[in-house]
């Protein structure tokens, strides 16, 4: 199975990125699934119903959230209607819509998509990540029932994101991390078949401090004041991810590689 993850898209240069870029991708690399992590598509902070709408149309299978989850609040009742929208596992335990799941892509294999929150750095304790996706795996043995098996770690730290990695190493067959913005060089297959990359990057204007505007952030950092609200830098946007290649009877990752597609970075693909 060919599976493209793609990290974190922030503010409107992300979306366009998504939309006009996406349906290529998919055709050109014949993917058979495709993962978007929305997390900060709509204004830089959480993801809209109408925004996911258009990431879904644009040729992804499967949209995952993380801390910023519900800051747009149409999430809270688009995420119960909408069963393409995954939220982190681990969130509150009243929190609407579902943390893990199983899809199906075109010629009917099974992919099992779950998101987790970290807690170290994170502004607020969520439930342990590592028992919240054990207990979440246990029923979906990879090469089972489920074909293939991804992982989005939504952690501020990237030793919690490669201590998930290993943790999870032989049960799934893709780690990655999101939330820092910066695409790390540590693509690989780990021991027991699982691709991993710390952090995918984002789809995003990467003439910017993570995604937003240089000159808001850079006066907090210089002065130690605020002034105005951190803005979404509106640049051409590059789209950051994972590209990963599965085996359907183990589930074990055979290729992966790293994704970087128009704007800034120098480019990477299959």
């Amino acid at each position: 199975m060919k599976i493209l993850f793609l990290g974190d898209v922030v503010g409107r240069a992300g979306r366009r990125a998504i939309t006009e870029r996406l349906p290529g991708l998919r055709e050109r690399w014949k993917l058979d699934f495709v993962v978007v992590n929305g997390e900060n598509a709509t204004g830089g902070m959480g993801l809209s119903g109408a925004h996911a709408k258009e990431f879904l149309a644009a040729g992804a299978d499967v949209v995952t959230l993380g801390d910023h989850a519900f800051d747009q609040k149409d999430m809270l009742s688009f995420c119960t209607q909408e069963q393409r929208i995954i939220r982190p596992l681990n969130y509150a335990k009243g929190a609407p819509g579902q943390g893990a799941r199983l899809f199906s892509d075109a010629r009917g294999r099974k992919v099992l998509v779950a998101q987790v929150l970290g807690q170290v750095f994170m502004k607020r304790a969520f439930d342990d990540p590592f028992a919240t996706i054990e207990a979440a795996l246990k029923p979906w043995p990879r090469g089972g029932q489920a074909q293939a098996i991804l992982v989005d770690v939504h952690c501020e730290a990237t030793s919690e994101k490669m201590a998930m990695g290993h943790f999870l190493d032989g049960r799934a067959s893709v780690v990655v991390g999101t939330h820092t913005h910066v695409p790390t060089a540590d693509a690989m297959i780990l021991p027991g078949g699982t691709a991993y990359q710390t952090d995918a990057g984002m789809c995003g204007d990467y003439n910017s401090v993570i995604g937003m505007d240089k000159a808001e952030p850079l006066r907090r950092f210089v002065t130690g004041m605020a002034k105005n609200r951190f803005e979404p830098a509106m640049g051409e946007a590059t789209l950051s991810g994972l590209y990963i290649e599965t085996d359907d009877a183990t589930g074990k990752a055979t290729r992966v590689e790293m994704i970087r597609e128009g704007g800034r970075l120098a480019g990477a693909g299959p």
